[in-house]
């Protein structure tokens, strides 16, 4: 039978397409933004069968609708809202971004997890509950919010071009503010097998309780089992085992399961059944997992690290076609010697550009043609130290809420480390988009230096290539920019890439480091 509202016109906007979620507090539909040329969006709508004004739900959800669409600014790891509203038939609804992904609760069923990944996604999930945990501010107060229901059909996993396998936290619509003047309500709202001890009785909640529906989900995403299992799947089956019986070991649950006993202490102490033997703070569970993370990762990177150049070949011998690129690419380099010395001779520091340690982009014309470069200045004796280096260049893009790339680009010598000259391009923008297909195009750019103490003369001319699968990318941010929307400023996603700059940060210096020599190629992402 075909749903009713498929094709229906909400909010005078948004456009009805399917259904492709329901639950106990609403039903979720794909729909277009008519407004936006058909941009697809999420949205999703109150239950009726739970609408009385007993409850007030109305007026909770558009509350709560409002501080989703702020938490969506505040971290990339939470699903971002961009509107809401009550339709014709006084049933309230809100709009979020349409992302398209696996549940957790998928691939908990579907596929087996390793360690590494574990950890990455469990960091993730963690992040995202860190900032509504921190709060945010409202009418001027700070307001703590706590989630209630994590649980692994409320974490989507996407995949993002730049940071990979991408986890969002769902449906904060049952999530409570703590504002300090509001009573706690004492109705039971949540899922039975992932409820804390406190939140089935009805008290007030702090972010103790997520972090121990937390546990219980990291329990699942280890092991494929649940860590608690009533004789009865009743409220007061769930309420007895939540409250009385210890969860069962890991190797009880997968006997073939070998974990870092660090991981395993974790977890258990998460499912504590008193608030205060918990981990107190998302943040205490984010250092252990960081720990474990890097101790691992950089293992991995010092026995697999190998150079871009070193891959491109490989991938040379194997394909005519590449082969034939590769030596087009590298022929093309090597005749760059002589339009350097020109550059060398007639590069000046722009007149609209302070004296100080910069990095912005500008084309510099050779031979009738531009080709992208990364303008620097520094103290002359930071130029000299890493004349002879390793070079590192990375691209991380964010679609919203506003299109945004990052240009990272790292110059390392093992003695003096590495400098670190990122740049933000706004891919809204003529200049960021022509900069960005330049460099898609050219596969390789340019880094002219310029010593503070000289700042009429360009010093010296370091050249980095980028790899072909990041070529493609930028090729592809570029396209997508133009039909992606923006519905917040331009600092908001450079301050969410400054978080994942930030976060990658050790794992690339790792990188670099298991490097043996000072390299004069670069090493791509």
């Amino acid at each position: 039978m075909s749903d009713p509202n498929v094709g229906r016109l909400v909010g005078k906007r948004y456009r009805l397409q399917e259904i492709i979620g329901s639950g106990a507090m609403g039903r979720v539909y794909r729909a277009k933004d008519v407004l936006l040329g058909g941009v697809p969006v999420a949205v999703k709508f109150l239950a009726l069968s739970v609408q009385n004004k007993k409850m007030r739900l109305r007026e909770r959800f558009e509350r709560e609708a409002k501080t989703c669409a702020l938490l969506g600014q505040k971290s990339i790891h939470i699903v971002r809202v961009m509107d809401y509203g009550v339709d014709e038939k006084s049933t309230p609804f809100y709009v979020m971004e349409y992302l398209q992904g696996k549940s957790l609760s998928e691939i908990i069923r579907d596929e087996k997890f390793s360690l590494l990944r574990f950890l990455s996604l469990a960091r993730q999930i963690c992040l995202g509950l860190q900032c509504a945990h921190d709060g945010i501010l409202v009418d001027g107060k700070v307001c703590p919010i706590i989630h209630r229901d994590i649980k692994p059909g409320n974490m989507l996993t996407i995949y993002d071009a730049s940071f990979g396998e991408l986890v969002k936290v769902l449906d904060f619509g049952i999530a409570k503010l703590l504002l300090s003047d509001t009573q706690q309500t004492n109705y039971y709202l949540g899922t039975l097998a992932y409820s804390s001890p406190e939140q089935m009785e009805g008290k007030e909640l702090d972010n103790r309780s997520d972090i121990y529906s937390l546990g219980v989900m990291m329990f699942e995403m280890l092991t494929g089992k649940m860590p608690l299992v009533p004789e009865n799947p009743s409220f007061g089956g769930w309420y007895k085992v939540h409250h009385y019986k210890p969860p069962r070991s890991f190797s009880e649950a997968n006997p073939r399961l070998q974990l870092p006993l660090e991981i395993e202490n974790l977890v258990i102490k998460c499912l504590a059944k008193q608030a205060n033997e918990r981990p107190q703070s998302i943040n205490e569970i984010l250092k252990e997992l960081g720990s474990i993370e890097q101790r691992y990762e950089n293992s991995q990177v010092r026995t697999n690290t190998v150079t871009n150049t070193e891959i491109d070949r490989k991938a040379a011998a194997q394909s005519p076609t590449l082969k034939a690129d590769f030596i087009e690419q590298r022929r093309e380099l090597d005749n760059t010697s002589a339009c350097n010395e020109e550059i060398l001779r007639q590069a000046v520091w722009p007149e609209d550009k302070p004296i100080a340690d910069i990095v912005f982009p500008q084309n510099i014309q050779v031979n009738g043609n531009f080709t992208p470069a990364l303008w620097v200045m520094l103290p002359q004796i930071e130029i000299q130290k890493r004349l002879v280096c390793t070079r590192y260049n990375q691209f991380l893009f964010i679609t919203a809420p506003h299109p945004m790339l990052l240009w990272i680009t790292v110059i390392y010598h093992r003695k003096f480390g590495p400098k670190w000259l990122p740049h933000y391009l706004d891919l809204k923008t003529n200049t960021g988009k022509d900069i960005a297909t330049l460099l898609g195009e050219t596969g390789y750019y340019r880094l002219v230096f310029f010593g503070r103490e000289t700042p009429s003369k360009c010093s010296h001319i370091l050249l980095s290539s980028i790899a072909p699968a990041q070529r493609q990318r930028l090729l592809s941010w570029v396209n997508m920019s133009h039909t992606l929307p923006s519905s917040a400023q331009p600092q908001f996603s450079k301050k969410l890439l400054k978080t994942e700059y930030e976060k990658i940060k050790p794992q690339i210096l790792a990188k670099l480091q298991g490097i043996n020599t000072d390299s004069p190629f670069d090493l791509s992402a």
